[in-house]
């Protein structure tokens, strides 16, 4: 049909059929529309009749109202949780837009196309947005939709109500959490031909809980599916693996929705004797996965189908992306692969940007996979050897109890049979290197100093090298930075450390009925350049309390060029001199290093100010010094206290003997165990000056427009850039989305081939009930307010307050000096904020499963460090 509109000038089209109408269209059309245009290409598949009323009119409709310009420019600057005046302020702009009458030339446009479909029909009329129904974002249930509308007159006023439903309350606060403008999106409008099903429902190509690709489920109930969409019925369920029905779960349907003779809808009681019939015949759940199955294949991703039944024929009437499912890591074709998170590992499980997620698997010492924004490493073979499983699992049980789990989950399932493919990597090492170290300090003295030539080689070669020869230079650069990360001896000096650790614990609780000894023994372990880093800026809030002007000026930075106004105040050179010197030394460090796109404390130096500000606030002068030196006659006094207990053992002067040589031995290595990434986020830094040195050649050469665009590149697709001085923009944006979309994404611990996603769960009953239950890696109790931060640059506490957060890497130290306690979503005995919660003596409890959520800002909690529990106490 293709009615084109004269309104407005020629080459305006207003209207269009859903058949002239595909994927690539979404601009004009909204993402529902593009979807069905898509859908009625495929062959099999039904879809309802109908034509789409463009954004251009949209577009048209916007224009003769100027009175939205204000509304919109404060809408875009509200928070999506202000829900007050984000209602009030969308109520108003639907207001104004149901108001604008539809010009004359256009209403008759779309009652010419009414009259193609057929006089006398009834009509479905539904919003298309071009911010729904998006790979990146679904947007499902944002927009309105109104069913069995009858008459052109109708038609006419439900398409504006679709308009002015672009600015739903659920849909603004949708696209201010998702960081889409109100002014780019577009509203199209669906108009098709009503059909009056027996049964309708909604297709999952994936199971939409467990993620499994290869199970879809059918929801299907009476009548129009509006009974569903809204909770009015319990559907009937059906589960289809492989072509099977391997499960039902009939409801008691008492209600439906039927269309009414004038228009609309009501609900109707279904007849009792009809309420527990299947709404569908396992035959026919069969033929709709397979008409599931073919549409899937067309988008290239799995969906979510609505769908009726009429006369034994399906219609479909939306499909749209599952957006919530995670992606499974392209790696191969092989089936049954198991997956394990790096970023659980890691303590940074938040989506990277592509040029980090490459560089990080360019320098690391195994294989790893992409999927959503994340990385990790196919345990496959690993898990398929018996000789290797257990190895693996003891290993990751130490990291993180609920990865084991989860991997424990997988091997579990009957269905699930592992076969190590031949290209799949062992995985993680099962265990050490053999450690025949001794317990000598110098060992650590001269791996440090190794490592720092090293860098300093680097950074000294690195200045002068630009160009594509930049990049085989960093080729070169990431062997040297693996040789130095794989050094031997660098490895059993962090073993080392960690095997004393576990030693103390399992003999001393063994012999004199100690739990968790060595975190009182490792208090104040020297070398640890992670826990230096904590009490360091204790040292400049020394220098910078005694100055009231600094103290105000600091108060009020706003942007990061407070450095250099700070010789113009009163003891400002010192100030800034002591802040110089903290980001000559920790300066390439940040939230999130491992993503070398991250911006760090040197690029970004106000980060450090509510640091600062809070420790001159909450400590008194010489704080770092007494608290390490605290914490250091601390472990003497409990060295020599378990040392005498043991003495007094039969065969006691042995077993001092031993463990007297595993407290040297501990505290003379478990503070290196931070040293190798402080070396790894180092040479990040480097890497990073001199991509961005890069980056600003090709944007003064008019190749990019901005030097982060990069960051949206992979490496080599970088590489390739500054060889051919050539980029796709299209690509930087499609990735600047999918980044977007990742953000939003929980990654599992686990995920298979399949699609599952695992995040394990402890199997406990010796906690009290109500009790978050997660692992100990810090001894002791302490009760206290608990703060929920999320961000450390908003960071809000006071002395005596528990942290609670996601994760925590190194650039979350300075804040540890300032809490009692530590609770997190994300760790294990040996990362990072286990290692410097037990050199501070702050009782923590890591790997809570959903602690920022189950906890609330402010609530009290107990945490008890050494049974791994947190008790949540009564307002």
């Amino acid at each position: 049909m293709g009615v084109l509109s004269t309104y407005g000038g020629p080459g305006h089209r207003y209207v269009v059929d859903l058949r002239e109408v595909d994927e690539a269209q979404v601009a004009i059309v909204g993402g529902k529309a593009a979807h069905l245009g898509g859908l009625s290409r495929i062959e099999g598949v039904r879809v309802p009749a109908g034509f789409c009323v463009t954004t251009t009119a949209f577009q048209w409709i916007r224009a003769e109202a100027p009175s939205l310009d204000d509304p919109l420019d404060r809408l875009s600057r509200l928070h999506p949780d202000d829900r007050a005046a984000v209602r009030t302020l969308s109520a108003e702009i639907r207001r104004t837009v149901e108001g604008i009458a539809i010009p004359d030339d256009l209403a008759a446009v779309i009652t010419r196309a009414l009259a193609r479909l057929g006089e006398g029909a009834a009509y479905a009329v539904r919003s298309s947005a071009t911010a729904e129904d998006l790979p990146t974002a679904s947007s499902a249930g944002q927009q309105d939709t109104y069913l069995n509308v009858v008459g052109p007159a109708a038609v006419l006023a439900h398409v504006s109500r679709c308009w002015a439903s672009l600015f739903t309350e659920r849909a603004v606060t949708y696209r201010l959490r998702n960081g889409i403008d109100h002014r780019t999106v577009g509203m199209a409008v669906v108009v098709q031909r009503m059909v009056f099903p027996e049964v309708a429902g909604i297709l999952f190509t994936a199971d939409p809980v467990t993620g499994n690709r290869r199970v879809a489920t059918v929801d299907a109930s009476f009548g129009l599916g509006e009974a569903l969409v809204s909770g009015l019925v319990n559907p009937d369920v059906f589960t289809v693996r492989d072509g099977d029905v391997v499960a039902r779960a009939v409801a008691a349907k008492q209600r439906a929705v039927h269309a009414l003779p004038a228009g609309g809808t009501q609900e109707v009681a279904v007849d009792p004797r009809r309420q527990e019939q299947p709404a569908l015949t396992d035959g026919q759940v069969l033929r709709l996965v397979r008409l599931g199955r073919r549409i899937e294949a067309h988008f290239g991703r799995p969906q979510d189908i609505e769908w009726c039944l009429v006369d034994d024929d399906f219609h479909i009437v939306q499909s749209r992306p599952i957006t919530t499912l995670f992606p499974i890591p392209v790696a191969g074709d092989q089936d049954n692969r198991v997956y394990l998170s790096v970023g659980h590992q890691q303590m940074m499980t938040d989506a990277m940007k592509p040029l980090g997620l490459s560089v990080w698997q360019l320098t690391a010492m195994a294989p790893m996979h992409e999927a959503g924004g994340r990385l990790f490493v196919d345990a496959t073979r690993a898990l398929a050897s018996p000789a290797s499983r257990a190895g693996l699992l003891a290993m990751v049980g130490r990291s993180d109890p609920l990865s084991r789990d989860a991997l424990e989950s997988v091997l579990d399932r009957p269905d699930f049979v592992l076969t190590a493919p031949d290209d799949a990597p062992a995985g993680p090492p099962a265990g050490g290197p053999p450690n025949p170290i001794e317990t000598d300090p110098a060992i650590v003295t001269g791996l440090v100093e190794r490592s720092e030539a090293s860098i300093a080689a680097l950074r000294g070669d690195i200045a002068t090298v630009t160009g594509p020869a930049l990049f085989d230079f960093l080729l070169k650069a990431f062997q040297e930075h693996k040789r130095v990360l794989g050094d031997p001896l660098s490895m059993q000096a962090i073993m080392a450390g960690m095997e004393a650790t576990w030693w103390l614990n399992d003999q001393l609780r063994e012999w004199l009925g100690e739990k968790n000894a060595a975190d009182t023994l490792t208090l104040s372990a020297p070398g640890n350049i992670t826990s230096e880093m904590g009490l360091a800026l204790l040292d400049v809030a020394d220098v910078i309390r005694p100055h009231a002007q600094v103290v105000a000026f600091l108060q009020g930075v706003q942007d990061d060029g407070f450095l250099d106004e700070l010789p113009k105040l009163a003891g400002g050179p010192e100030a800034r001199d002591a802040i110089e010197a903290y980001l000559d030394r920790y300066g390439m460090r940040c939230v999130g290093e491992i993503d070398i796109t991250r911006p760090r404390w040197r690029e970004r130096p106000s980060t450090l100010v509510p640091l600062i500000l809070d420790n001159v606030r909450n400590f008194e002068p010489g704080a770092a010094r007494r608290r390490f030196e605290h914490g250091r006659q601390e472990a003497r006094r409990k060295a020599q206290e378990v040392l005498e207990r043991l003495r007094s053992l039969p065969d006691g002067e042995r077993k001092a003997e031993e463990t007297r040589r595993m407290i040297d031995r501990v505290r003379t290595f478990i503070g290196y165990r931070e040293y190798p990434k402080y070396g790894i986020v180092s040479r990040y830094f480097i890497y990073k000056q001199a991509l961005l040195g890069e980056a600003e050649r090709l944007v003064r050469a008019g190749v990019l427009t901005d030097p982060q665009d990069v960051f949206y590149l992979t490496f080599q697709e970088f590489h390739e850039v500054a060889r051919s001085n050539q980029v796709d923009h299209g690509l930087i944006r499609r990735r600047r989305e999918a980044f977007r979309s990742y953000q939003a994404l929980t990654p599992p611990r686990v995920l298979t081939s399949d699609g599952e996603a695992h995040v394990g769960a402890y199997r406990r009953d010796d906690v009290p009930p109500g009790a978050l239950v997660g692992l100990p890696v810090s001894a002791g109790v302490v009760e206290g307010r608990a703060r929920v931060v999320l961000d450390l640059a908003h960071a809000d506490l006071e002395p005596g307050d528990i942290l609670v957060t996601a994760h925590t890497d190194p650039s979350w130290t300075p804040l540890f000096v300032a809490v009692a306690g530590l609770v997190t979503e994300v760790g294990g005995l040996m990362t990072h904020g286990a290692v410097i919660a037990r050199e501070y003596g702050l009782p923590a409890v890591v790997s809570v499963l959903d602690a920022t959520r189950l906890i609330r800002d402010g609530q009290r909690i107990r945490v008890h460090g050494s049974d791994g529990y947190v008790e949540i106490l009564p307002d």
